[in-house]
């Protein structure tokens, strides 16, 4: 649908500066308007515009591929840079022309009523143009189209200036034309520096707008389970926004749950807003931005052998049956489930607890061991 929309409006856009652009030469040769002619060929120079448009749309809608995981819309962002490039070059060009035609004064012929009506009927296509294709632009939240409603905006103003240049040379006030000129080649030129500034911006991963990121964190905190969040990184593709984000869960949950918690953040988020099209989720069990990393924390295997090798002489360690590790604030935490037709007593449990928790002494990385005495087998319903 994106490609679609952008399509039509484009293809509108290029045949109204084919229409503009013939006319604005025929009639600017009768009507004895060189502002006009010139006017015309800038009109010209819009299908180029409208094929960077067209080129952008089609390849930056490309869907992800092996060797672009992400997506095409970069592509839309550079075509977006070179329309704004197009814009300062043609304010450059208005200002350029203007600074001749004060340094060298051309032989003027007053121009005809003729000459002065397509001048009007430009500005009033034009800027229905930019209406169209802006409108176009906010349904699909394309910068490429934005850029381009832009650009027909600065051809209404360089309309205008024909307007107001082929009034004054009727009304015999010629320096009117020069002022003008320059005045459109200004607002021409803030407008591709702002293109260009903004694109420039995205693709270099700037984040989105302080706003935006106080609504993406309102949303992830109103998720039941998340106690908080950190390290929320956002960047934008194409007019798309893209985030990772570090939420905090219970550190007791089950990695499914963390998951499922972790899931529906993903659903809130691309539910909130269709600006956001991907959001990457980590599950935390505690916040490492002020915990020490556990990086350097050995893994299960490396544990579990470390630690048979000192309980060889506990005969309980035979019946064990499962153990969890809870690696929190740079230490291991280890829970070990026995079966309790191993233990007669308390005091025998009590014991057994203190023989696994003495045999870990030595290993620094260890916090704690709590030996757990499960005292009926698993039960399951399968259904």
């Amino acid at each position: 649908m994106r490609y679609q929309i952008t399509h039509r409006v484009t293809l509108v856009g290029a045949f109204t500066n084919v229409v503009l652009a013939v006319a604005k030469i025929v009639f600017g040769w009768l009507g004895q308007s060189q502002a006009l002619i010139a006017d015309g060929l800038h009109s010209f120079s819009d299908l180029l515009s409208d094929g960077l448009v067209l080129l952008g749309a089609r390849f930056g809608g490309q869907q992800a591929d092996e060797d672009h995981p992400y997506g095409h819309r970069r592509i839309e962002t550079l075509a977006t840079v070179a329309m704004g490039l197009l814009l300062l070059l043609v304010a450059g060009g208005i200002v350029w022309d203007s600074i001749e035609r004060l340094m060298v004064p051309l032989e003027i012929h007053p121009p005809s009523w003729l000459a002065l009506s397509i001048a009007l009927v430009s500005i009033l296509s034009k800027e229905a143009l930019y209406h169209y294709t802006r409108h176009a632009a906010n349904q699909i939240n394309s910068q490429l189209l934005h850029a381009n409603a832009w650009h027909h905006r600065s051809d209404a103003l360089s309309s205008i200036v024909v307007f107001i240049s082929i009034g004054g040379s009727m009304a015999g006030i010629f320096w009117l034309d020069i002022a003008g000129a320059i005045i459109v080649a200004m607002m021409i030129g803030h407008i591709g520096w702002l293109l260009v500034w903004r694109n420039i911006q995205e693709l270099i991963d700037t984040s989105v707008s302080p706003e935006q990121v106080s609504n993406i964190q309102q949303i992830i905190r109103e998720v039941p389970g998340v106690k908080s969040l950190h390290q929320l990184r956002t960047r934008q593709m194409g007019g798309a926004i893209l985030a990772d984000v570090h939420i905090l869960v219970a550190c007791d949950l089950t990695v499914s749950e963390g998951h499922q918690i972790s899931n529906v953040v993903h659903q809130s988020l691309l539910k909130a807003s269709h600006d956001i099209c991907d959001v990457i989720v980590h599950i935390d069990p505690e916040d490492d931005e002020e915990q020490p990393r556990n990086s350097d924390l050995p893994l299960r295997d490396t544990v579990l052998t470390q630690l048979q090798q000192k309980w060889q002489h506990i005969p309980a360690a035979k019946h064990i049956h499962h153990i969890n590790l809870h690696y929190l604030a740079g230490k291991i935490s280890m829970d070990i489930h026995l079966s309790a037709d191993i233990v007669e007593n308390f005091a025998q449990a009590r014991h057994i607890a203190e023989q696994f928790s003495s045999s870990a002494k030595d290993l620094v990385y260890i916090k704690q061991i709590r030996v757990y005495i499960d005292p009926y087998p698993s039960l399951s319903d399968n259904k």
